[in-house]
């Protein structure tokens, strides 16, 4: 190219750049925290979904942050939001609701989605999930202030060789506390010096506590707080009665090992045939699929009183302290994220329950749960759970409880003497917020 060509056409391109102004507009980044350690399968479904969300939203970057566990990304969104620089969305516990509140940490779905489709949209959730995503608060006006997204019940799962060892019929699950009482005995493999090579059941009892406890209090008909998040329950006596049943299967019937029994262990118990039957998250489900060497069947917790579960899992919240731009591109995100076809995907890839209805009508999800029946239990035992513990001051009340709970699975207190002692200190943490 000759040099005076070069020079008169970077002079043409100048001028025409100055003529009018620049098309490409600078994109609106928005860091998303979630709640899962670096690394691993989880890490590469979030990226590949960021990625195709960028590319049908040109003008927004998602830039994932993977903050740890739960209470560590809460921990550092919450720092992040006292420094004035906090994440534009995250997913944190659906219980962490009342806190984010308190801290004026986040802002209501309500006050960017105000269009129709919008409004259809928060509309379009399993009714169970959004217990758990709006409230009232101190007002007369419900909103909703968290959008379901991994979200997940409590289910029972049995190794089917097991049970056909056992005498019992290896397609029938236990229906209610008696049967599951009596399975267990005949589950429980002891030599003659007393000691186990089986146990019938396990709940554990470590990590999430109170969210186990709660599958019992709820079969038992008794609710742990109310809706405002400003009173609890802990010492009504469906509730004692609850956790009793809890320390008598590891201390009377001896179907289970007493004391402390670990959340993170429980799985691999399952797989090593340590238990028969096991209770554990609906997100378990892709993780005992892929590591089960045996025949394994999904239930609904049995029954006493009546069925139930707590739901579980994690919420998208919009942080407050970022700009209009970066509010209405969560915005966005939440929605694509939340999209029938994606909703389907993400519980097929990690065993979460699909947040909508219409997610299970897809092609994708009908072809699933064909193949894999045991996925759609937990869909419906939906119509039978119940708001996952969640109050003002939320860690220091449900750490009140689960000191109860763990005083009692080891002997150190009796279950009325820990359930009475448990509510006088969420009594104390929360009568301010009355």
């Amino acid at each position: 190219m000759h040099r005076r060509k070069f020079l008169a056409g970077t002079a043409a391109v100048a001028a025409a750049t100055i003529a009018r102004p620049a098309v490409v507009r600078a994109a609106t980044e928005i860091s998303f925290f979630f709640p899962v350690a670096v690394g691993g399968p989880i890490t590469k479904i979030i990226d590949g979904f960021a990625a195709d969300f960028e590319k049908e939203n040109v003008g927004i970057a998602v830039k994932p942050v993977y903050a740890g566990t739960y209470q560590e990304t809460i921990a550092k969104a919450l720092t992040a939001h006292k420094s004035g620089a906090p994440p534009a969305v995250a997913v944190l516990l659906s219980t962490d609701m009342f806190t984010l509140i308190d801290e004026e940490a986040v802002v209501p779905f309500d006050d960017f989605a105000k269009g129709e489709a919008e409004q259809k949209w928060i509309k379009s959730f399993f009714p169970a999930f959004m217990e758990n995503s709006q409230t009232a608060g101190q007002t007369s006006e419900v909103k909703t202030w968290g959008i379901p997204f991994q979200r997940s019940t409590i289910v029972l799962y049995w190794n089917k060789e097991s049970f056909k060892d056992a005498g019992l019929d290896p397609e029938k699950a236990p229906d209610t506390w008696a049967e599951e009482t009596a399975f267990a005995e005949k589950l429980t493999k002891r030599d003659a010096a007393g000691n186990v090579s089986q146990w019938g059941m396990q709940i554990p009892s470590s990590g999430f506590p109170y969210w186990l406890f709660q599958g019992l209090t709820t079969q038992n008909d008794a609710i742990l707080m109310n809706q405002e998040g400003d009173r609890t329950f802990f010492d009504k006596p469906g509730v004692v009665e609850a956790l009793q049943r809890w320390v008598d299967l590891g201390r009377k019937q001896k179907v289970m090992a007493p004391g402390v029994v670990e959340w993170g262990t429980t799985p691999k118990d399952f797989f090593e045939r340590k238990t028969a039957m096991m209770w554990t998250t609906t997100g378990n489900l892709t993780n005992v699929r892929a590591n089960a060497k045996f025949p394994f069947g999904v239930a609904m917790l049995p029954a006493n009183k009546r069925r139930g579960s707590p739901t579980g899992g994690g919420n998208f919240y919009i942080f407050k302290k970022t700009s209009g731009a970066q509010q209405e591109a969560s915005l966005k995100f939440a929605q694509w994220m939340t999209a029938p076809e994606r909703a389907a995907r993400w519980s097929i890839e990690t065993g979460y329950v699909a947040v909508r209805p219409d997610a299970w009508d897809t092609p994708a999800m009908k072809e699933y749960v064909a193949g894999f029946p045991a996925a759609a239990v937990a869909r419906d035992q939906l119509k039978y759970a119940v708001a996952e513990l969640s109050t003002h001051d939320n860690q220091r009340v449900t750490k009140a409880l689960n000191d109860g709970l763990q005083a009692a699975l080891t002997g150190a207190k009796a279950a009325e003497a820990a359930m009475k002692d448990a509510q006088a200190e969420a009594e104390r943490l929360l009568k301010p917020y009355r």
